[in-house]
């Protein structure tokens, strides 16, 4: 069945809905289409998707088809579902997000996890200072500063969108008191004298030429300067590693999320600079080496 030939009529029971919806987008090549078509259709009726199930004989308005069938075809034209709700979840969070950052991954909580260890919480321990360079969407820092509220947190973000974007998230996460952002191209709007404890980010490290090649929902979708990390895709890994000594305390810590591929060269990166004494290399859930752990001099 063609969604232009889909008709509005009170038939269109939620389960019914769900059921050709889930066909549908399988046919389209889409991923997971059986989430898919929840996660669409309790957007559009403004409801949980176990709500979905316990009235899936209630049939739909014919508002509510119209704004549905909106919705699907931006998803066969490979919108990220993220983009379409406006809100990703992460870590403990649904943090809005729109085209102005990138779409947060659960690969990304590997990165907070690794921070955290670091993070004494206790509230006796003089409070550490916490730097996220890139934020994006906020996703990182919002979630240390949930977990670990007794520190000092400050976010970066090049892209004004951006930074606004992030601070939104953390105003709305009861967070809007304890990180401080704005905007900053890298270190370039840290004053010199700022040092901190820990810095993290998650660069742009895709290749420039292996852009084209991603699906299209990101290559089409998802903010390139977040994305693309130059020919090689370490060019902003090098500038961070070569300039955050200058703003890291005596055996602070630099995180920063990598490429599944590219632990050899961001050690050589990092060895080479001489700033570190330890590098350590931590995996994620599927096994890829996605954070790479650097201890100053």
């Amino acid at each position: 069945m063609k969604i232009q030939s889909m008709t509005i009529e009170p038939e269109w029971t939620i389960i019914k809905l769900l059921k050709w919806t889930e066909s549908y987008l399988d046919s389209h090549d889409i991923d997971s289409p059986r989430m898919t078509a929840e996660i669409l259709l309790a957007f559009t009726l403004q409801t949980k998707r176990i709500n979905l199930y316990l009235q899936h004989d209630k049939p739909l308005s014919h508002d509510e088809l119209t704004r549905f069938k909106m919705l699907i075809k931006r998803r066969i034209s490979r919108e990220p579902v993220a983009y379409i709700t406006g809100s990703k979840g992460f870590w403990t969070f649904d943090l809005e997000v729109t085209r102005d950052v990138l779409i947060p991954r659960p690969d990304t909580e590997c990165m907070v996890e690794t921070a955290l260890a670091f993070l004494p919480d206790r509230k006796t321990d003089p409070p550490k200072r916490i730097l996220d360079l890139g934020t994006g969407s906020g996703a990182i820092i919002i979630s240390l500063a949930s977990e670990r509220p007794s520190h000092e947190y400050v976010a970066t973000d090049r892209s004004p969108a951006a930074a606004i974007l992030a601070a939104k998230n953390a105003v709305k996460n009861g967070l809007g008191e304890k990180i401080f952002f704005f905007c900053s191209d890298w270190f370039q709007g840290i004053h010199p004298q700022q040092t901190f404890d820990i810095i993290v980010s998650n660069p742009p490290y895709i290749p420039t030429e292996t852009i084209a090649s991603l699906a299209p929902e990101i290559n089409r979708f998802e903010p390139r300067m977040a994305l693309d990390g130059g020919y090689d895709g370490l060019s902003d890994i090098r500038k961070i590693i070569h300039a955050a000594p200058d703003h890291m305390k005596p055996e602070g810590y630099l995180l920063l999320e990598i490429g599944f591929d590219q632990m050899k060269p961001v050690s050589e990166i990092a060895g080479d600079s001489g700033f570190y004494t330890d590098i350590e290399f931590i995996q994620d859930d599927a096994g890829h080496h996605r954070v790479v752990r650097l201890k100053k001099s």
